[in-house]
């Protein structure tokens, strides 16, 4: 093994090490509860470590939330692929979407509430990104008809955020959860 093999190694490593501290400190404490300080003392490096993997708190989040998106995009693949039709399919991808949001709270936030440097809608959208917004709109793809398809996906994808934003926050009844969940469905598996 060369010299330079073993470095690039080790440097793949430490950047896996400081996403898992960022990850593991944001869903334990919070994401005010990462800072550069704090993650280079849990993954025992320098700040001057971190800052030659990442050019900040900021990247490092951003760093958190594409591994946040390959995460969802596999329980959406998972949840569709295991539907026994279409409607049940889209009911199972809205419930898989919801659990991920309730059970990772710290890592959804920073795939889509706090402001992280990613390309949203654009051709630079990370692969993981783009996985699983093409999950979503291969589960509303039988009930799209003559509507565009991007539109409709971009509608569901919307209407669940907007259902798990509004219930985390208190603003919806927690216990009106599946029900208000059973309504989007229907709208959208029709």
């Amino acid at each position: 093994m060369s010299t330079q093999g073993r470095r690039e190694r080790e440097r793949a490593e430490r950047q896996r090490a400081i996403i898992a501290a960022a990850r593991d400190l944001a869903l334990a404490e919070g994401w005010d509860a990462v800072t550069t300080r704090r993650l280079a003392a849990e993954i025992e490096y320098s700040q001057p470590v971190l800052y030659s993997h990442f050019k900040g708190k900021d990247a490092i989040m951003a760093a958190v939330a594409v591994e946040g998106f390959a995460e969802l995009a596999a329980r959406l693949v998972s949840a569709r692929a295991s539907a026994a039709d279409p409607r049940q399919a889209v009911a199972d991808v809205a419930a898989a979407y919801a659990a991920f949001a309730e059970q990772r709270p710290a890592i959804y936030d920073a795939m889509f509430t706090l402001a992280v440097d990613l390309p949203f809608a654009s051709q630079d959208v990370p692969t993981d990104l783009a996985r699983g917004f093409a999950e979503l709109a291969e589960t509303v793809r039988p009930f799209v008809g003559d509507d565009d398809l991007e539109a409709v996906t971009e509608t569901f994808w919307s209407g669940l955020h907007g259902l798990v934003t509004l219930m985390r926050s208190g603003r919806l009844r927690r216990a009106d959860h599946d029900r208000r969940l059973a309504v989007l469905v229907d709208r959208f598996a029709r």
